[in-house]
């Protein structure tokens, strides 16, 4: 541990540290020899909220950037110009890393969000990360589209100078706002080549549709630039169907699935994968259970109406099989042949990807991966690094420091 970190250990506020929260986490990770694995993390969040500030002065508008700054009144310890749903995402108080957050002590340097986010890595054992924001996940509803423009270049220019160019374990997939396509064809123009830069992810919980010829443009210069695609779940309460729920229960369970859905099915029978043969695609946050209903349900409907799908050479799920998946929230409850099944129909041994998705309150853990018995080892490690190495096309991979010298422990003893 960094000896600087650990002048920042106040005894007073201890028990709200990172590494306190996660000391079983570290545990696991230790006694199930995670420095024989890679771990790659393709979902995990911090509160660029916390940071609002700082991102504000990267607003290139000046009028959005003085309307930003003036609404510097907090809700739900939000900036007021975004649009965030105050949803029940904090399970009302009883995870601690929600309420807690802002007592943990950190260094002046580097930036907290670094240093928090490396505390919870090593805890894990998590190599290396692909970061995205939180409350911005919500920001493909907002009304006025200049805004979400204005905030995601913002957002992108901050995240690249602050926090990506400090830290090589550290990626990202770039926030594209993807309500005004000349918007998102200028944003991977301008920062696909920035250092920590691995693709670009789309907010899901919107009303775009992903097969819009306005978008063709964008997607094949992500081909030719080598750079995936990302679509990124969310819930919207708000929505007509989802209104109906009464529970936020409901809302979650379907909101997270239903948009991705929508725009899977899109994306396949418009024919893009046939288009854009060498786009990689993966769909996060959206667990799994939905994807063979996907597979099944569109390969019985195109063998009735192949017709409306000119553009395919094969069947549905022939396409889905080829995308890459996120594993959090992976469903582990009840029938352990079903998620057996689950992972062969879509081939999870070479695309599936481990996903985190923390600090929320359904993360998971490397051990969901790591444990599931019916894996070969192989499969372990592609699951739980090796598939983002080739999604991501790393060059460079990094390890976090106690893997590095445990493994070299363990050469010395040999």
């Amino acid at each position: 541990m960094d000896t600087l970190d650990m002048k920042f250990r106040d005894p007073a506020v201890e028990e709200f540290d990172t590494r306190t929260l996660l000391k079983n986490a570290e545990r696991q990770a230790r006694q199930r020899h995670y420095e024989d694995f890679l771990i790659v993390d393709v979902d995990a969040h911090h509160y660029e909220s916390e940071s609002f500030d700082q991102i504000a002065d990267y607003i290139e508008d000046p009028i959005i950037r003085h309307s930003a700054k003036a609404k510097k009144g907090m809700g739900a310890g939000r900036p007021t110009i975004t649009n965030t749903q105050v949803g029940y995402q904090d399970v009302s108080g009883r995870v601690p890393r929600y309420t807690t957050r802002r007592l943990e002590k950190t260094p002046p340097a580097p930036h907290r969000d670094i240093t928090l986010t490396k505390r919870w890595m090593d805890a894990m054992g998590v190599d290396m990360v692909c970061l995205f924001p939180t409350p911005m996940l919500q920001l493909g509803l907002h009304p006025q589209v200049e805004v979400e423009v204005a905030l995601a270049r913002a957002y992108n220019r901050w995240l690249i100078d602050t926090i990506l160019a400090g830290e090589p374990r550290f990626r990202s997939m770039l926030y594209l706002p993807f309500n005004d396509p000349e918007a998102t064809y200028k944003m991977v123009k301008d920062f696909g080549d920035k250092k920590g830069v691995v693709g670009f992810m789309v907010t899901s919980a919107r009303y775009k549709a992903v097969n819009d010829n306005a978008y063709m443009k964008t997607y094949a210069l992500m081909e030719e630039m080598g750079l995936p695609l990302s679509f990124h779940a969310a819930y919207n309460w708000d929505d007509r169907a989802l209104g109906n729920a009464n529970r936020f229960i409901t809302a979650h369970a379907l909101g997270f699935t239903v948009f991705n859905m929508i725009n899977l099915a899109n994306w396949v029978v418009n024919g893009l994968p046939e288009r854009f043969p060498k786009l990689r695609v993966a769909w996060i946050e959206s667990g799994l259970a939905w994807v063979p209903f996907m597979m099944q349900r569109f390969d019985n409907e195109y063998m009735m109406r192949s017709s409306e799908c000119p553009s395919l050479k094969g069947k549905p799920s022939d396409y889905i099989r080829k995308m890459f998946f996120t594993s959090q929230p992976m469903e582990m409850v009840g029938n352990r042949t079903m998620l057996q099944e689950t992972f062969k129909m879509m081939a999870a041994e070479t695309q599936l990807c481990y996903a985190s998705d923390y600090p929320h309150w359904d993360m998971d853990l490397p051990s969901t991966i790591y444990d599931l018995p019916f894996l070969s080892e192989e499969a372990k490690r592609n699951i739980l690094g090796g598939n983002a190495v080739r999604f991501f096309n790393i060059k460079d991979p990094v390890y976090c420091d106690w893997k590095i010298a445990a493994r070299a422990a363990k050469a010395a003893a040999q």
